[in-house]
């Protein structure tokens, strides 16, 4: 990721669940809170109700793929935590690529400005 580094710490995670605004859909629930930086930092989280760890890695990875292929259109100075619902379970990479990017425009963290 060119312009973004990972969310690891617990601490970090929990200020954006508690300080961030949340969107959610079928797939995913994106949580977005500004950090006051230049970079973006992006968290994945799955939990064991999700499947098995092939499962979740698999979707960590479809989620972190989706993302460096869109990074170039988010906000700068963003946390975001994407966190995978049950029906993410057997969702594809465009699926998930959807889900992002349609939750992106919800939030406003666009910089086009996002749809609607």
């Amino acid at each position: 990721m060119l312009f973004s580094e990972s969310m690891k710490k617990t601490q970090d995670f929990r200020n954006v669940y508690e300080n961030g605004k949340s969107y959610a859909d079928r797939f995913i629930v994106l949580y977005v809170w500004e950090n006051g930086s230049s970079r973006n930092r992006v968290g994945i989280s799955c939990s064991k109700k999700i499947g098995n760890s092939i499962v979740r890695h698999r979707f960590s990875r479809l989620v972190r793929e989706s993302y460096r292929l869109q990074e170039n259109v988010f906000n700068s100075g963003l946390d975001i935590v994407v966190v995978a619902r049950a029906c993410a379970r057997d969702a594809s990479f465009h699926d998930i690529e959807n889900s992002l990017i349609r939750l992106a425009g919800k939030a406003r963290i666009m910089k086009n400005g996002g749809e609607g």
